[in-house]
């Protein structure tokens, strides 16, 4: 009788063993589907966050490329506006803006710096403009000085200096033949500086203070570019 029991109970054993085998595998064979679905999930998360990131960074590059462009097409005016005017008959100085001075020495002070300017040496050029507003402050080539001044610090990156000493010019000499061609110049100063709400309102004031001029149609260019 003991075998028996002994033999009943071990088989009971085994019995209740292969049932919880049998129990238990579904379950893990639940578990791991879901952890591959999880997985497999990822994996897509992945895959679209990464063709998102990469259409991302597409459209900045894009953007990136358009602003350089519309940078170089608007300091491709803004020097072609900062040109000195050749000399004509009925305008003979060295600068072509019209004034000339009546003291021999003022004007040779004049030319030279314009001559500077006109050869590219801006530097040089800024130095001697600068000398010459300091010793002729009332001469009637001091507002054309002071443009070219102005124009030789764009030309030197010098972005702030160039804005103080145009839109100065503006100020005191808003008749200026070369006042709208001063604000053209600002607003290039200001997209190079990233300020490009204030270079909209530097072209929409040239617009409206000197409509008809090359540089108020200069500024309607740069202005639908910069909306």
């Amino acid at each position: 009788m003991n075998v028996f029991s002994s033999s009943l109970s071990k088989g009971m054993l085994a019995a209740a063993m292969a049932a919880s085998t049998l129990l238990s595998t579904p379950a893990h064979a639940f578990a791991d589907d879901d952890a591959r679905k999880a997985i497999l999930d990822l994996r897509q998360q992945l895959r679209q966050a990464t063709e998102q990131n990469q259409r991302a960074t597409l459209q900045l590059a894009d953007q990136i490329e358009s602003l350089q462009r519309e940078v170089a097409r608007l300091r491709g005016q803004v020097e072609q506006a900062s040109r000195p005017a050749p000399p004509s008959a009925s305008n003979t100085n060295a600068g072509g803006e019209g004034a000339t001075a009546s003291d021999p020495k003022e004007q040779a002070a004049y030319d030279g710096a314009i001559d500077l300017y006109r050869k590219g040496q801006y530097k040089e050029a800024s130095d001697a403009l600068a000398a010459f507003a300091t010793l002729y402050p009332n001469s009637q080539l001091a507002p054309t000085a002071q443009f070219y001044l102005g124009s030789s610090r764009y030309m030197l990156k010098d972005y702030k200096g160039s804005i103080e000493q145009l839109q100065s010019l503006v100020k005191q000499s808003p008749d200026n033949a070369r006042a709208p061609d001063a604000l053209l110049v600002v607003a290039g100063s200001q997209v190079e500086l990233n300020d490009r709400a204030g270079a909209k309102a530097t072209l929409q004031r040239l617009i409206k203070t000197y409509p008809g001029t090359p540089a108020a149609d200069a500024a309607n260019k740069r202005l639908q570019l910069l909306q």
